[in-house]
């Protein structure tokens, strides 16, 4: 009798600047719509040191707790297997580095929402907006690896 053999989740690993916003609100909007297929991380190239209470606030808001989340630096994922890197502002796609086992790379840019100014309304707008931009085109992604899974 043969052992299944356990197929690994392929990591994707998702960059910013900071790793406070925009990857975090990415990672855990891919995570819910294909964590079953993906190992969905996230980390930045000057990380902040924390996740911004208001990309916490928001994610909450359509049912993705990402309060556990933490700021992490992209080299810490230099010893690790990463297929996909996706960068969603500039600089980061600019300062990203080749990882282990990269098959493919992506740059998706979106406002940082951590610059909004205004009361709190007026910034919580600017943040549902990149949430809901972000959560199109990664849903979209995440349609992709799934029609691809089936084809495989």
């Amino acid at each position: 009798m043969q052992t299944p053999v356990s197929k690994v989740k392929p990591t994707v690993l998702i960059l910013c600047t900071g790793n406070s916003c925009r990857s975090h609100l990415a990672e855990g909007i891919l995570r819910a719509v294909a964590g079953d297929l993906l190992n969905v991380e996230s980390a930045g190239s000057n990380p902040a040191g924390y996740v911004h209470p208001l990309a916490i606030r928001v994610m909450g808001e359509i049912g993705i707790d990402i309060s556990a989340h933490h700021s992490k630096h992209m080299n810490e994922f230099l010893v690790r297997p990463v297929e996909t890197v996706i960068t969603v502002c500039g600089n980061a796609d600019q300062a990203c580095p080749i990882f282990p086992g990269q098959a493919s790379r992506h740059h998706w840019g979106f406002d940082d929402p951590a610059h909004a100014t205004g009361t709190e309304e007026d910034r919580l707008v600017v943040f549902r907006r990149v949430r809901d931009e972000i959560r199109r085109v990664f849903g979209a992604y995440a349609d992709g690896r799934r029609d691809q899974c089936k084809a495989a």
